[in-house]
């Protein structure tokens, strides 16, 4: 690791509230029905959001984090600031207590195999502004990360100009610059953001941008329609996204697919991958013009809340330890896999050290790696290479 090895992670928290929720008769529709009473189990409470669910996996895994994030002083602000602190009791230093407002939460509905369905609250979230980010607190860093834009009202009125500014000042204190995205809801004002101008403007300045699939065809405005099912996903529709992406400027783009895996792909240039930052790669060779995609590990799955955020904490992981791009994203895939283990997002997930231990064990993938036209394996087990990966001439 680098001298400036510490890690920033920004943005979106708040108090998760996962009700323990049985398999019912009536299937999930049955949980909102007018006037039905359900009874359920006990209740999982859990920080949430970017900046606990990826911050505290980082944590957990043994890497030197910073949180920053923005509550208010009511009980659920103080119940987040005990649940940080009972991790590490300095993790909350960078915590931004506001007088008078109040702390964000999400009730997570999670039935047994059913996607999640959350009612959120955004509190103290939508006044977070790039003056919220005290730079002193970045010197000992080489990666900022900053998750969930599309929830904090300030960071994506007019046009991102807070957001833009906020990674502005960062990439000129040398960090690499790490972005995740959160799906905006279509009736609310992060539905009516034009964000493919948002990007444009922003992603120059990203050098690491890991949304998920459904999140960017929303913010481009892109047919979903066929690009995640059960059998397997839209290879074309994925080269197109992130071409389109890295067009945009971003450095290195990693799509999350849910149950489906990660993708990942990289600009060509080496110019811009040398200009990353602290924590950018170092042979330039190896992550240049990459197009690689990982299945997930075979798991028992508890809970899927944070499993995203937890499988971007374990790519940047793979980064900022110098890892190739294919080990990178088997990384990636294996930490989301620990998260899923547990019914939030990061209390299954264990050292680096177990990690990659369980993955070099021989670690069973959740199905095998869908047959797509043009794709061929490569040098790490388990990962495929597209027909637009620099090395894919050679398969």
């Amino acid at each position: 690791m680098t001298k400036r090895s510490g890690i920033v992670v920004a943005g979106h928290i708040c108090l998760d509230l996962i009700p323990e929720i049985p398999q019912l008769a009536g299937g999930a529709h049955s949980l909102l029905a007018p006037g039905s009473l359900i009874n359920v189990g006990p209740v999982h409470i859990s920080t949430g959001g970017a900046v606990s669910n990826t911050g505290l996996a980082l944590h957990r895994m043994g890497l030197p984090v910073r949180l920053m994030g923005k509550i208010g002083d009511d009980p659920l602000g103080n119940l987040v600031l005990h649940i940080i602190r009972s991790h590490r009791n300095d993790l909350a230093d960078g915590m931004i207590v506001l007088q008078g407002e109040q702390t964000s939460y999400t009730i997570v509905i999670s039935p047994p195999a059913t996607d999640r369905t959350f009612l959120h609250y955004p509190g103290a979230n939508d006044t977070f502004c790039a003056d919220d980010v005290d730079l002193s607190r970045l010197a000992q860093a080489s990666l900022f990360h900053f998750g969930y834009p599309p929830l904090m009202r300030k960071m994506f009125s007019d046009d991102g100009v807070e957001l833009t500014e906020l990674f502005g000042r960062v990439k000129d204190l040398g960090l690499t610059t790490s972005l995740d995205m959160a799906l905006p809801d279509p009736r609310s004002q992060s539905g009516r953001v034009d964000w493919r101008k948002l990007l444009e403007h922003l992603l120059p300045l990203v050098d690491v941008f890991l949304p998920s699939l459904d999140e960017i065809l929303f913010m481009l405005e892109t047919d979903p329609s066929g690009s995640l099912t059960s059998d397997g996903f839209d290879a074309k529709l994925l080269a197109s996204v992130s071409q389109e992406l890295t067009d945009m400027g971003a450095g290195i783009v990693g799509l999350k697919l849910g149950d489906q895996g990660f993708y990942l792909r990289t600009t060509s240039s080496h110019n811009r991958l040398g200009s990353m930052g602290s924590a950018g790669p170092t042979d330039l060779a190896a992550w240049a013009g990459r197009e690689l995609y990982s299945p997930c590990f075979s798991v028992d799955v508890t809970g899927t809340t944070g499993a995203g955020d937890s499988t971007i904490a374990g790519f940047l992981a793979g980064l900022i330890n110098g890892f190739s791009p294919t080990d990178a994203v088997v990384a990636a895939v294996a930490t989301g896999a620990y998260s899923v283990e547990a019914p939030d997002a990061t209390s299954g997930i264990p050292s680096w050290e177990s990690i990659q231990d369980r993955i070099y064990a021989g670690w069973a993938r959740r199905t095998p790696a869908p047959v797509l036209c043009g794709w061929g394996s490569c040098e790490t087990e388990g990962v495929l290479r597209g027909p637009n990966d620099k090395t894919s001439r050679i398969i």
